[in-house]
């Protein structure tokens, strides 16, 4: 039975390529632990970077034929998206050695360590790591494990979703799409927002509520509607309104091309009575080098938690100002005839509706493409996407898409992009179909003018990141 981190030592994980497991195979890798994993992406003779950055993190990677598992591993660790027919899981039933979920594992690490949980729908990992550099900066040396590569880690050579500090603190996101966030029992539990996304929202306050009752001390967003019905404490929660009576508050954004600016002031409670909250410290102007409102809110959510912990908000504008940002999270890849090019995470309806109003301030026409991921969620998300999209769009601005990206496995495919494309050309919005993204480019380039951005979108497919940079080569 495995019930704590010091239960096993050899570690095996199938599909140790994946973002989330890849990110706690470092971690353990990072604390001593004998961690090896294989990956359906590992083939013979073919170079995986992934994979030579795990090898570089003492992580012994096989192709996933079952030859990593032998009668020695402790424990075999799976994702969701890890069927029981595989080989693998089948060969580590066969020599009796415990199985268990990436999120499960997850929960184990964060019971090892003063832990702080990112949730919401939206901008877990983009908040974590913007908290992760502010408790670097205060000294406090965190950990993280994070969704996503922080450009600062990997600028060290690393895969960059993972660290392993020497202090008591650990920053990790809490995943709702698959239901393990109500797993984790951290010591601050965060809830930036609640928006349709993997499940419906029924489903979804359900999640976030156990959440919250496992969680010691409880943040919450009080400019969400739904996130703030869960505040344990508006006195610890933020917001960017002035009259929500939350204990930190941002204003007076203002985006200027690739930079955001705007001021935070914390509010206590004179009297416990009292429904408003009052001035308490003067305003501490924040500067990021990123886009977009939804971005003020992230870095609000980290410096209100940091402040809780005791890190000064000047000390949190000290290290947003140098916040290098992370991977695919409007990474700019560079720009080209007067064209900038944007590489982003955005997957679900809201948050590719943010995506392209935060560009829409960089320059006056927008192209946005985006892939699908998933017929399911596709389908389960049709009409928001429909809604979201057209409601953001300029009459300058342009939305494309290419067929939804199939990760293997049962699917009722009876569901295309195209339809979406459809609906949004029939509110009037500028609307494009090109069923194979390698032939998006030659089609869109004449819609792509000077002082003009290209927003690519999309998750789950591990070659996006490669697309982009084409894109961005042959444009």
């Amino acid at each position: 039975m495995i019930s704590d981190i010091n239960d096993f030592n050899k570690v095996f994980f199938i599909g140790v390529a994946g973002v989330g497991m890849s990110a706690i195979a470092q971690y353990l890798a990072g604390i001593g632990k004998d961690v090896s994993g294989s990956d359906r992406y590992f083939l013979p003779g073919v170079y995986n970077d992934t994979k030579d950055k795990l090898e570089k993190e003492g992580i012994k990677c096989f192709l996933q034929d079952g030859e990593g598992i032998t009668e020695a591993t402790q424990l075999v660790v799976v994702s969701t998206a890890i069927e029981d027919t595989v080989f693998e899981v089948q060969k580590a039933k066969e020599l009796k050695i415990p199985i268990i979920r990436r999120s499960a594992l997850l929960a184990l690490i964060t019971r090892s360590k003063r832990t702080i949980a990112i949730g919401g729908t939206s901008g877990k990992s983009t908040t974590s790591a913007m908290l992760f550099d502010i408790l670097q900066l205060a000294g406090m040396g965190p950990g993280i494990i994070s969704g996503a590569g922080l450009v600062s880690i990997i600028k060290e050579g690393k895969i960059g979703n993972a660290k392993v500090g020497n202090g008591e603190w650990l920053v990790v996101e809490a995943d709702e799409s698959d239901g393990s966030i109500v797993e984790y029992e951290p010591e601050i539990g965060v809830l930036l927002n609640v928006d349709k996304d993997h499940q419906e929202i029924d489903e979804l306050m359900s999640l976030f509520t156990t959440f919250k009752n496992n969680s010691k001390k409880f943040i919450v967003n009080q400019s969400n509607e739904l996130s703030r019905t869960l505040s344990q404490s508006k006195d610890q929660d933020f917001s960017v309104d002035e009259n929500s009576g939350a204990g930190y508050i941002a204003t007076n954004f203002e985006q200027h091309g690739f930079n955001i600016q705007y001021s935070v002031a914390k509010s206590l409670r004179s009297e416990p009575s009292q429904t408003r909250a009052t001035p308490n410290e003067s305003s501490i102007q924040f500067s990021i080098n990123s886009i977009g409102k939804h971005t003020m809110e992230n870095g609000l959510a980290a410096a209100a938690v940091a402040n809780q912990i005791g890190v000064d908000l000047q000390t949190c504008a000290d290290a947003l100002k140098n916040y290098e940002g992370i991977y695919r999270r409007h990474q700019v890849l560079g720009q080209k005839h007067g064209i900038w090019v944007i590489d982003d995470y955005a997957h679900n309806p809201v948050k590719c509706a943010a995506s392209i109003a935060a560009c829409q301030q960089v320059a006056p026409k927008v192209v946005a493409w985006f892939q699908p991921h998933g017929y399911g969620p596709t389908r389960f998300l049709k009409d928001d996407f429909v809604k979201e999209i057209s409601s953001v769009l300029r009459d300058e601005d342009e939305i494309w898409m290419s067929e939804i990206f199939y990760a293997g496995g049962t699917a009722d495919k009876s569901i295309s992009a195209k339809e979406l494309i459809d609906d949004i050309a029939e509110r009037g919005k500028n609307a494009f179909f090109v069923e194979d993204r390698q032939n998006f480019l030659s089609e869109a380039r004449s819609h792509l003018t000077e002082n003009s951005v290209l927003l690519l979108m999309g998750a789950r497919d591990p070659s996006l990141e490669q697309f982009g940079r084409d894109v961005y080569l042959e444009i």
